[in-house]
């Protein structure tokens, strides 16, 4: 049997709990024991056990109530219950099976039988974890450009609405700055699309390196055209983190089949400070803001910043970065 699955009992007769430990350790199955439900539930709020093997009849907290409650919280994974009875009438098993148990046993249970309920749970449990499974690698592809592995468009709008609602909340700057690369339409006419992607891979590859990782966020809002979206960050802290990008950007040298290709790209800056709460922020607003900014950088010269953001007093901020090419 597979290690993996530890096994937590809850009986509170000594004999029988011990004869429980001694065959399913024999199984090769680590087995953590209990004397009643609540000592059970308790455990398993504090550790997860895949497999519960749990006595009806029990001071406390019975089997059944036990089985209620595992099936009221959430854990890590899937919690396949076994139902240790002396009952044996149909309409017992039912009671069982419709409390939230998975499979019975009746006492006094046979090894061979016990074994058997095991993998039949062990089996279950498997097939639960490959769907578990499956179903995040399709969640996280749902979210995720295909070619750059950052988010996508979907996320972004999806997403950046909740993080405007939670910074007005607990009064947080947000700034978000739409990244566009300068010339990528050359650069597909001159070495073709697959060196785009290429371009485009690296270029997020590199913004992706400078940002705070589980705070600061990329997704892609079309083509070449990019969101970062920095949470608690007012726009002079914006602008310091995007220039940091910009000259790493401007350094970057792509190698394509005996060629190097360098690159540039523009930003536009929009967001809020923590005193506007009482104002209507949107997602489109800022990116609206953001594209327009965007607009003024690419018009000053490209391999620019410009950026705006609301502050304290709802005043514009503005101020455009120019950069000697």
């Amino acid at each position: 049997m597979d290690n993996s699955f530890p096994i937590l009992i809850a009986e509170d007769d000594p004999v029988s709990r011990r004869m429980l430990e001694k065959n399913l350790v024999k199984a090769g199955r680590k087995v953590v024991s209990t004397s009643n439900g609540r000592e059970a539930l308790e455990s398993l709020t504090k550790n997860y056990y895949p497999i519960v093997i749990t006595d009806w009849m029990m001071p406390v907290m019975d089997g059944l109530e036990l089985c209620r409650a595992i099936r009221k919280q959430k854990f890590p994974g899937y919690v396949f219950v076994v139902l240790l009875t002396a009952r044996a009438e149909k309409c017992d098993i039912i009671a069982g099976l419709d409390a939230g148990a998975d499979d019975y046993l009746t006492k006094p249970f046979n090894q061979a039988e016990l074994v058997a309920r095991m993998k039949a749970g062990e089996r279950f449990l498997n097939l639960e974890r490959s769907l578990s499974n499956a179903c995040d690698e399709i969640k996280k592809f749902s979210i995720t450009d295909p070619l750059t592995k950052c988010y996508n468009r979907g996320y972004l709008m999806e997403h950046l609405s909740k993080e405007i609602k939670r910074s007005k909340r607990y009064k947080h700057s947000l700034h978000i700055v739409m990244i566009d690369v300068d010339h990528f339409k050359k650069i597909n006419d001159t070495y073709g699309h697959q060196a785009g992607d290429l371009v485009l891979q690296e270029y997020v590859r590199c913004i992706m390196s400078t940002i705070r990782e589980g705070v600061d966020w990329l997704a892609r809002y079309g083509g070449d055209e990019f969101i970062l979206v920095l949470p608690e960050t007012d726009l002079d802290k914006a602008w310091k983190v995007v220039e940091r990008i910009r000259c790493l950007i401007s350094e970057m040298v792509i190698p394509l089949e005996g060629e190097e290709i360098k690159i540039t790209a523009s930003f536009g800056i929009s967001g809020f400070g923590h005193g506007i709460d009482g104002e209507e922020v949107l997602a489109k607003l800022l990116i609206e803001k953001a594209d327009k900014c965007l607009y003024e950088a690419k018009e000053a010269g490209r391999n620019r910043i410009a950026g705006e953001g609301m502050n304290e007093t709802s005043l514009i901020n503005k101020k455009t970065m120019y950069v000697n090419k």
